[in-house]
């Protein structure tokens, strides 16, 4: 059974050992957003949202619960939770959505970025700037902290009644905590100290199959299953996602196409993008491997708006609506006939910006709608692609030609094709429903001694659809796009921030 915790909703899923989901279902989380910049969800609430929807698979399952043999996690890889030594939730779950930490962001960014970057492994830390904001604007409450966890520890400490000084971290979350040293997989002496937060604080951290405790009996029956069943660690979202996709031997690339866009790189040892900040690293499932990765803020998040608010028409289903569009973009040039685009709403996260927003520029007369959902998909391909050409220049060892794609954006013939062109790479859809779930799934075998070897177990199960060649003539055409692209998001900062404090 694998459960996801994600930021919209609960999702659980029951798997066989041949890779088939025999139930699943979800449940929505209850978030609260009083005041811009401020997005919480309660401790109560999320793990309220966890009993309910296993209890919803168990009921599909019937009987057949009986047979769950273990629980592994995955979810949210950012954010921060602060929780007494009962498990009581103090700070609330705080994602990288509630934003009032970004003044101690920018302050911490500035004394300890290449620390972040080169030991942390990150350009966008999130638990060290959100604990020195909590503990400032928030003393009273922050003397009550026991532990600072992820989202999958709380649930993991909750669900097996755990003693507080068990809690755990899988690696696979570290990196993006900004607390630890990400090469070595242990809590960096020198980030924690510049910050002044005694370890004690934190969780430990243990491998992506580790078994961290067993269903409590309570709990157990509550939910229609075996008490006694071991919980096991899991990985984040991106990671586990990794493994689902068999992204597990060098020189592997998977591109996960949702809600906020990934590349992942596939390689042995991490080596800091200092000249360009494009990239962070990730531990990998598999133990002594990684992944040079780099997201873009909602670049899903953001598509969907654009075809919500500026494309869907009165009554018409979402689907349809995506389905017309790609229809009406099929076929047009590269470069949107003049128009291009700035993507990121949110800011960019590799290289850290919180200061761009979205542009649109170059349109005339001409342009309709579909010129401008181009433009955008142009955009986030050209941060992709830098993103990938980092990776070729800090690993020419490595051949990543080939990049393997997930997620809802594989549905885009368009977008894969203007990718391939724009990298220069090989890009083949997988036909997997939910490979994060799964990558979970694998990992709570590999536990419980079903699958022995997790790299083989992830390759078994990769069934290929079609394969995108590169063009050369469209390539040439974006890649000179991609270059102003760089430029504009460089140049156009001074105007945004001028913007904003206007």
């Amino acid at each position: 059974m694998a459960v996801d915790l994600g930021t919209s909703f609960i999702k659980t899923g029951v798997y066989d050992v041949r890779g088939n989901c025999l139930a699943e279902a979800s449940e929505p989380v209850k978030d609260y957003r009083p005041e811009p910049g401020v997005f919480i969800q309660k401790g109560t609430d999320l793990f309220g949202s966890v009993l309910a929807c296993v209890k919803d698979v168990t009921g599909r399952l019937g009987e057949g619960a009986s047979s769950v043999e273990a629980m592994v996690f995955s979810g949210q890889m950012s954010g921060f939770m602060g929780v007494d030594a009962n498990w009581e939730d103090i700070t609330t779950w705080s994602c990288s959505l509630d934003t009032r930490y970004m003044p101690y962001a920018d302050r911490q960014m500035k004394e300890l970025k290449d620390d972040f970057l080169v030991t942390g492994g990150t350009n966008f830390p999130a638990m060290a700037p959100k604990y020195e904001w909590y503990k400032t604007e928030f003393p009273a409450e922050a003397k009550k902290i026991a532990k600072y966890l992820m989202i999958s520890g709380y649930v993991i400490g909750k669900l097996g009644n755990l003693d507080i000084e068990d809690a755990v971290i899988d690696r696979s979350y570290i990196s993006w905590t900004g607390l630890a040293d990400a090469g070595k997989g242990v809590w960096s002496d020198k980030i924690c100290g510049a910050l002044g937060l005694d370890k004690k604080y934190l969780p430990r951290i243990v491998d992506c199959n580790y078994v961290c405790g067993t269903l409590a009996p309570g709990y157990a029956e509550a939910l229609g299953l075996r008490p006694g069943i071991p919980l096991v660690a899991g990985a984040g979202d991106k990671v586990a996602g990794c493994l689902g996709a068999g992204n597990v031997e060098s020189g592997r690339v998977v591109f996960e196409a949702s809600s906020y866009g990934e590349v992942s790189c596939c390689v042995k040892d991490y080596r800091p993008d200092l000249a360009e900040r494009r990239l962070d690293v990730l531990c990998s499932a598999v133990p002594g491997e990684f992944y040079v990765t780099h997201f873009a803020a909602g670049s899903g998040i953001t598509l969907d708006w654009f075809v919500d608010n500026f494309y869907r028409q009165s009554g018409e289903d979402k689907k349809a609506a995506f389905a017309r569009i790609e229809k009406a973009v099929q076929g047009m040039p590269a470069g949107s006939r003049g128009l291009m685009a700035i993507g990121l709403l949110g800011g960019s996260s590799m290289p850290i910006d919180g200061a761009l927003r979205g542009l649109w520029m170059g349109h005339d007369w001409s342009h309709k709608p579909e010129h401008f959902y181009h433009a955008l998909l142009e955009s986030f391909t050209y941060d992709f692609a830098l993103a990938l050409e980092s990776a070729d220049r800090l690993y020419p060892e490595l051949d990543f030609s080939e990049v393997r794609v997930i997620g809802g954006g594989a549905n885009s013939p368009v977008w894969i094709q203007m990718n391939a062109d724009t990298t220069g790479k090989r890009y083949t859809t997988l036909k997997l429903n939910d490979v994060s779930m799964w990558g979970a799934v694998i990992l709570a075998g590999n536990a419980a001694g079903v699958f022995p070897d997790l790299k083989k177990t992830a390759e078994s199960f990769i069934r290929t659809g079609k394969t995108y060649e590169p063009g050369e003539e469209q390539g040439k055409i974006h890649r000179k796009h991609m270059e102003y692209y760089k430029a504009a998001l460089e140049e156009m900062r001074g105007f945004f921030l001028k913007l904003q404090r206007l």
